[in-house]
C-alpha cells in the first residue's frame, strides 16, 4: 500500500490556508491604497504617501526646480511613512507569533489614523496646515500598512508595491517559459489598486477630498471587523 503524500510541511498547505483568510482583506487595503494616493497626488501637492518609489523620484522633481514638486512635500511624506513602517516593525516583532492579532490592531490603528485626517479635512481652514497635517497623518497609515504586509508576507499582496507584481505576470507567464504561479492573485491585486485610484480621483474631482476619506475610513472600518472576528478563532 502506497501511503499518501503529506499535506502539511513547513511551508506548505497549512501557511496557505492562514493566507487564505487574509487575502480578502488583504485586498482591500490594496484598494485603499489607490484612494489616498489619489488623495495625496491630486490635493496634497503631487506628492504620494503610499508609493515611496514614486516619492523619491518626485523629490528629484523637486530638487531640479521642476515645477508643481515640493521637497518639502516629500521629505514629510518618506519621513512620516518610515516612522510608520517602523510602528509597524515594532508591532509586528512584539506580536510575531500572533499574525491575525496583529493584522488586527495594525488595522485599528491605521483606521485611527485615517479617522483624524478625515476630522482634519472637516474642521481645518488653513490649507497650509491641512496639507502637512494629512501628508503626516496618511503616510503613517500606509507606512504602518506596508509593514504589516510586508510581516505577513502573503506573496503578490504588498499593497503599496505592483512593481514586482506586474514583473511576475510577464516574466512567469507561459510565453516566457513559466508556469503563471498565482496569476489570478497578481490581476486581482492590479485591479484593486487601479479601482481604488479611479474612485479616489472621480471623487476627489467630482465630490471634494472629504468624501474619500469617508470611503477609505469605511473600507478600513468594515477590514477592522471581520479581522477582529477572526482573532478569536485564529491560531495565529
Amino acid at each position: 500500500m502506497i501511503a499518501p503524500p503529506p499535506t502539511t510541511g513547513p511551508a506548505g498547505p497549512a501557511k496557505d490556508d492562514r493566507d487564505g483568510s487574509l487575502l480578502p482583506l488583504l485586498v482591500v487595503l490594496t484598494v485603499v491604497t489607490g484612494l489616498v494616493d489619489a488623495v495625496s497626488y491630486l490635493k496634497l501637492g503631487h506628492v504620494f504617501v503610499a508609493n515611496m518609489t514614486g516619492n523619491i523620484v518626485f523629490l528629484g522633481f523637486a530638487v531640479a526646480g521642476a515645477e508643481g514638486f515640493s521637497v518639502s512635500a516629500s521629505l514629510v511624506a518618506i519621513a512620516a511613512f518610515m516612522a510608520g513602517a517602523l510602528a509597524g516593525g515594532r508591532l509586528g516583532s512584539s506580536l510575531a507569533d500572533h499574525r491575525t492579532r496583529f493584522f488586527s490592531i495594525a488595522v485599528l490603528v491605521q483606521l485611527g489614523l485615517v479617522g483624524i485626517a478625515l476630522a482634519v479635512s472637516i474642521v481645518v481652514s488653513d490649507a497650509n496646515f491641512a496639507q502637512y497635517g494629512l501628508i503626516v497623518l496618511l503616510a503613517l497609515a500606509m507606512g504602518l500598512q506596508n509593514a504589516a504586509a510586508r510581516f505577513l508576507a502573503v506573496p503578490d499582496l504588498t499593497t503599496t508595491v505592483l512593481t514586482l507584481t506586474l514583473t511576475g505576470l510577464a516574466a512567469d507567464s507561459t510565453w516566457a517559459g513559466g508556469r503563471n504561479p498565482r496569476a489570478g492573485r497578481r490581476l486581482l491585486a492590479t485591479g484593486a489598486m487601479l479601482s481604488g485610484a479611479a474612485v479616489g480621483a472621480f471623487l476627489v474631482l467630482q465630490v471634494g477630498l472629504v468624501a474619500v476619506l469617508a470611503l477609505t475610513l469605511a473600507l478600513l472600518g468594515a477590514n477592522a471587523i471581520v479581522a477582529y472576528r477572526s482573532w478569536p478563532r485564529s491560531a495565529g
